[in-house]
C-alpha cells in the first residue's frame, strides 16, 4: 500500500503560489528603477555667479548690436519711404497729363466720327483749290503725328514711373521683411535677458552679495583707472601752460618802428589765431554737447529711442552733437566713420568713446577719464568711467 501513495515535495512549496508570483513582480520593478537611474543624465550644475554676471554682461553686449541693426534698418525703410512717396507723386501727375492726352485725343476722333470720312480722292474734289485741299492735308498730318507723340511720350513715361513704383514698392517690401527680422532677432536677444535675469532671481542671498561685490569691485576698478587719467590730464594741461608761459617770457620785446612792430605783430598774431581758434571751435561746439548730456541723466535707456524722453546709446550722441550743429548718423557702426580717430590719451570732452569689438556701444567723454551714455536695458542717462567697458576707440566729429 505504500508504494501507491503519492510522493511529496522537499520543500513543501507550490510552485505556482501567489506569493512566489507577487515577490518575482516587485523584484523585477526594483530592478527596472534601479536600471533607470542609472541610465538617467546628470543634472545640470548651477553655475557660478561669475558665470551668471559674464552671461548676463554679454547678453547686454547682444542687445546692443541688435539694437543697431534695428535702428540701420528703421533708418533705411524711412528713407525708402519718402523716396517712394516722391515716385508716386510723379506717377500721379504723369498719369493726369496722360488722361488729359487722351481726353484730348479721344475728342478729335468722335470728331470725326460725328463729321464722316471722306476718301483723300473725295476730299479733293471738293475742295475749294487743291492747293487749299494740300494745305489742310498737311496741318493735319503734322497734328496727327504731334498727338501721336504726345500719346507716345507719356506712354513711355507711364511705363518708366510704373517701373520705378514697382521696384520702390518691391525694396520698401523688402527692408520691411529685414526690419521684420531684425526686431524678431531682437526680441529673442531681449527673451536671453530675460532668462538671465529670471536666473539671477534665483540667486540665494549669499550669492547676490557675491554679485554685487563683483559689481563694485569692477566699477571700483574702473573709477581708479579714471582717476589716473585725470591725473595725466592734469598734469598734462599744467606742462602745457608752462610751455606756453615759457616762450611768452622767452620772446623778445617787440622794438623799432611802428611799421616793424606791426608787421611781427601780425605775424605772430595769425600764427597764433589759426591753431587757437580751431581749438577754441571745437570746445565751443563741445561745451553744447555736454551741457545737452548732462541734462539727460536720469532718462531710462530705450533700445531704437533718440529723445527726448528716452535714449539708446547713438541716439543719445546723435542727438547731442545736433545740439550743436553737427549731424551725426544714426548707428555706432556710421558714427566711429563721422570724425578724425583720436588715441585714448589724446580725448578731449565731446569726443565719442566706442566700446566692444562689434562696435555695439559709445559715450560722450566728459573730461578726468568720464564718460555720459545710456548703458543699457532697464538702467538710465549717466556719468561712468570709460574704462567700465572694453575700449574700442575714439572719434572727434568736428
Amino acid at each position: 500500500m505504500a508504494s501507491h501513495r503519492k510522493s511529496r515535495t522537499r520543500s513543501g512549496v507550490r510552485t505556482n503560489s501567489p506569493a512566489v508570483g507577487l515577490t518575482t513582480a516587485a523584484l523585477a520593478s526594483v530592478t527596472l528603477l534601479s536600471a533607470q537611474g542609472a541610465n538617467a543624465a546628470p543634472a545640470e550644475p548651477r553655475p557660478s555667479v561669475e558665470e551668471v554676471q559674464k552671461k548676463v554682461d554679454d547678453l547686454y553686449r547682444q542687445a546692443g548690436g541688435a539694437t543697431q541693426q534695428y535702428n540701420k534698418a528703421k533708418e533705411a525703410t524711412e528713407k525708402q519711404k519718402r523716396a517712394v512717396g516722391r515716385v508716386l507723386d510723379e506717377v500721379a501727375k504723369r498719369a493726369d497729363k496722360l488722361n488729359e492726352a487722351r481726353r484730348t485725343l479721344g475728342s478729335f476722333a468722335a470728331e470725326q466720327y460725328r463729321e464722316g470720312g471722306l476718301t483723300q480722292t473725295a476730299a479733293l474734289l471738293f475742295s475749294d483749290s487743291p492747293q487749299a485741299y494740300f494745305e489742310q492735308t498737311q496741318m493735319m498730318d503734322r497734328l496727327a503725328d504731334r498727338q501721336r507723340g504726345v500719346l507716345t511720350d507719356y506712354q513711355a513715361q507711364q511705363a518708366a514711373a510704373a517701373k520705378e513704383r514697382a521696384e520702390a514698392a518691391k525694396s520698401l517690401e523688402s527692408l520691411t521683411a529685414s526690419q521684420a527680422s531684425l526686431r524678431t532677432s531682437k526680441e529673442n536677444v531681449q527673451k536671453k535677458l530675460g532668462a538671465a535675469r529670471a536666473l539671477l532671481s534665483r540667486l540665494t542671498a549669499a550669492e547676490q552679495e557675491r554679485l554685487a561685490a563683483l559689481e563694485r569691485k569692477k566699477e571700483e576698478e574702473a573709477r581708479r583707472k579714471a582717476e589716473a587719467k585725470a591725473k595725466e590730464e592734469a598734469r598734462a594741461k599744467a606742462e602745457a601752460e608752462a610751455e606756453r608761459t615759457r616762450e611768452q617770457q622767452a620772446q623778445p620785446p617787440a622794438t623799432g618802428t611802428g611799421a616793424g612792430a606791426g608787421t611781427d605783430s601780425g605775424a605772430g598774431t595769425g600764427t597764433g589765431t589759426g591753431s587757437g581758434s580751431s581749438d577754441s571751435g571745437y570746445a565751443t561746439k563741445a561745451a553744447k554737447v555736454l551741457a545737452f548730456a548732462r541734462a539727460q541723466i536720469g532718462k531710462p535707456y530705450v533700445w531704437g529711442a533718440s529723445g527726448p524722453s528716452s535714449y539708446d546709446c547713438s541716439g543719445l550722441t546723435q542727438a547731442a552733437w545736433r545740439e550743436a550743429g553737427v549731424e551725426l548718423p544714426r548707428t555706432t557702426w556710421e558714427q566711429v566713420e563721422a570724425g578724425a580717430r583720436v588715441a585714448t590719451g589724446d580725448l578731449l570732452p565731446g569726443d565719442l568713446v566706442f566700446f566692444y569689438d562689434d562696435i555695439s556701444h559709445v559715450g560722450i567723454y566728459i573730461g578726468d577719464g568720464m564718460m555720459i551714455h545710456a548703458p543699457k536695458p532697464g538702467a538710465n542717462v549717466r556719468e561712468e568711467s570709460i574704462y567700465y567697458l572694453p575700449i574700442y576707440g575714439s572719434v572727434r566729429p568736428a
